[in-house]
């Protein structure tokens, strides 16, 4: 499909909702090693949105890659390799253990770019939230389209992580947690549990850490590092980690109501870039 093509795919919407259960709640707690309550009416960790509303397919409308097949909400793009590139969110309310939750789901752009891989696609979803409270999370979610893996291509260059950060944690990802976080967001994407799909077709060395599962983690240990809930984050998804490694959980002191985060890889090489901001 050709980038004039495309144009058409911009302005268009989707609305969906999701409840906020205990049982979900339960679900996500266990697999955080975390043990809370959830009485009703209680609001929930704000970041915790992002593993409601999956994007539920029926298995006749799911691609080779384990995604939903593109050209009903998002646009058909004929780029075989779709990542996430990062998100902008913000949280004005607070979703609550009960809440029947609304969905608001925009495309706002869509951008050719090329790279060292070869073409690439951005497409830009702005997804709001709402419940009982009004408005609670809004997010910008950038998705990246590009070619498949060139044999012999060598890999891109890395960024060292900052070597004095304020506080550390290390994380060890391992098949058994990227089953639950696909499990409890329902995400089929073969990458991050086919490993004979992830090496033979997707090019990887092994399985990929979700890049939604590196920024919880990362968040959960920023949260625990200074005490206190975000009101906002921006992050960047550098490059893929992988199982088989620790990964460093890193980040700064809060500053002006603002504090940096980042994941590295076991070489010290920068994977997500994150900042974070507190209320003052």
């Amino acid at each position: 499909m050709t980038t004039p093509d495309l144009a058409q795919w911009i302005g268009r919407t989707r609305e969906g909702e999701d409840e906020i259960t205990r049982p979900a709640l339960r679900r996500i707690a266990a697999m955080l090693d975390r043990s809370e309550d959830f009485a009703p009416g209680t609001p929930i960790p704000p970041h915790w949105y992002a593993m409601f509303f999956p994007e539920i397919a029926p298995q006749s409308a799911i691609g080779a890659d384990g995604h939903p097949r593109r050209g009903d909400f998002l646009p058909p793009i004929d780029l075989p390799r779709r990542m996430f590139a990062g998100r902008r969110v913000t949280f004005p309310g607070v979703l609550r253990v009960g809440d029947i939750a609304a969905k608001r789901s925009e495309i706002v752009s869509i951008t050719p770019k090329t790279g060292r891989s070869g073409r690439m696609m951005f497409v830009t979803v702005r997804h709001t939230i709402s419940a009982r409270d009004g408005v609670a999370v809004v997010e910008e979610q950038d998705l990246v389209y590009r070619e498949a893996a060139a044999p012999g291509v060598a890999p891109p260059d890395t960024t060292p992580a900052p070597s004095d950060p304020a506080w550390r944690e290390a994380a060890h990802p391992d098949p058994v947690l990227l089953f639950r976080y696909s499990a409890v967001t329902f995400n089929g994407d073969r990458i991050h549990y086919d490993v004979d799909y992830t090496r033979g077709i997707e090019g990887y060395p092994a399985l990929v850490v979700n890049g939604g599962l590196t920024l919880l983690l990362l968040l959960e240990a920023a949260i625990r590092a200074h005490g206190r809930q975000p009101v906002s984050v921006s992050v960047r998804n550098i490059r893929p980690l992988h199982i088989g490694h620790d990964i460093t959980l890193a980040g700064s002191t809060i500053l002006a109501g603002k504090a940096a985060a980042w994941a590295a890889d076991h070489t010290g090489a920068l994977a997500v870039s994150a900042e974070i901001g507190y209320p003052f």
